[in-house]
């Protein structure tokens, strides 16, 4: 197949882009500048400089591409912000809005019949069991956290509608991923809130990679929760990572301090986490994790040298 894949040279990019060659496939991978298009070419594609905000710029490369898919992987995150998160998302959710829409656009025009997009397996509420994919995204009452959460909700919407896979991934860990959460545990600014009963969904950058591929070849549809099997509470994850690195057990703040230190958003993030299920892209996609749990995973990466961090 001919696969374009937008937003390739970034962290699930550099591992998705040699998937996709080794099992075959052609693939145009895009970059917003030129500086990564050497980097997307030693991985095996054509590379194109494209801007995803701008659909001129998005037609033109996906017509030059004439691909079978396309692939959305284009986010933007800033540095972490816990009070003012939306400010590190607001590049990323115009472009899980007005980018996704530029992409359906562009492949409704070139008549590509299949789209695979990046969402975020990120939910806040009670703590009932796991969420299936039957569960819509739900980000609770706080304001900031609605404007996160509207461009994951817009995408699945957006890209399920139009009859290809919006993909749940957890908090990617693994090669070429940001460095800022685990700086943030090391100089102690991640605290403990709480009984920290929140839970984060991990995943593997390649077990994600492996996932997509197979979405892709697969041209499947909907919701798929791409997430290691062990949902993880922060009050088991964080202290484990801190520990791992050799650095200081995280702070302890009661809810009603943090509220007032660190705002809002930290407060339901590490309270009010919900976990995921993967057992249907299990299933319906054959994916087998070769990381199953983040404390496994964990291991592997920090005896590698490789700090094991998060996308949020």
């Amino acid at each position: 197949m001919r696969v374009f894949v937008a937003g390739g040279a970034g962290a699930i990019g550099r591992r998705l882009v040699p998937q996709l060659v080794a099992r075959g496939h052609e693939v145009t991978a895009t970059s917003t500048g030129e500086g990564k298009l050497a980097l997307l070419r030693e991985l095996g594609a054509e590379p194109v400089v494209m801007d995803g905000l701008d659909a001129a710029s998005v037609r033109r490369a996906v017509a030059a591409a004439r691909p079978d898919a396309i692939v959305h992987q284009m986010t933007a995150i800033g540095k972490p912000d816990m009070r003012h998160p939306e400010r590190s998302f607001a590049t990323t959710n115009r472009l899980r809005i007005e980018g996704t829409d530029h992409l359906l656009a562009a492949a409704e025009a070139e008549g590509v019949p299949h789209v695979v997009a990046q969402s975020f397996a990120i939910s806040f509420g009670p703590h009932t069991g796991l969420l299936t994919e039957d569960d819509p995204i739900d980000p609770g009452p706080v304001e900031t956290v609605r404007k996160m959460a509207a461009g994951i909700i817009h995408v699945e919407e957006a890209v399920v509608r139009a009859g290809g896979a919006a993909l749940r991934y957890g908090g990617f860990y693994g090669p070429g991923s940001s460095d800022d959460v685990f700086e943030m545990v090391r100089k102690r600014k991640f605290p403990l809130i709480g009984d920290g009963s929140g839970q984060n969904n991990w995943i593997h950058l390649d077990d994600a990679a492996a996932a997509t591929v197979l979405a892709v070849e697969r041209r499947a549809q909907g919701v798929f929760n791409v997430v290691d099997d062990e949902p993880a509470p922060i009050g088991e994850w964080l202290p484990y990572l801190a520990a791992a690195i050799g650095a200081k057990r995280p702070l302890r703040l009661p809810v009603w301090l943090a509220r007032l230190l660190a705002g809002e958003f930290a407060v339901t993030l590490v309270s009010n986490g919900r976990g995921f299920s993967n057992a249907r892209t299990k299933q319906q996609l054959g994916w087998e994790l070769r990381h199953p749990s983040w404390r496994e995973g964990f291991k592997h990466e920090l005896a590698a040298d490789s700090p094991s961090h998060t996308h949020s």
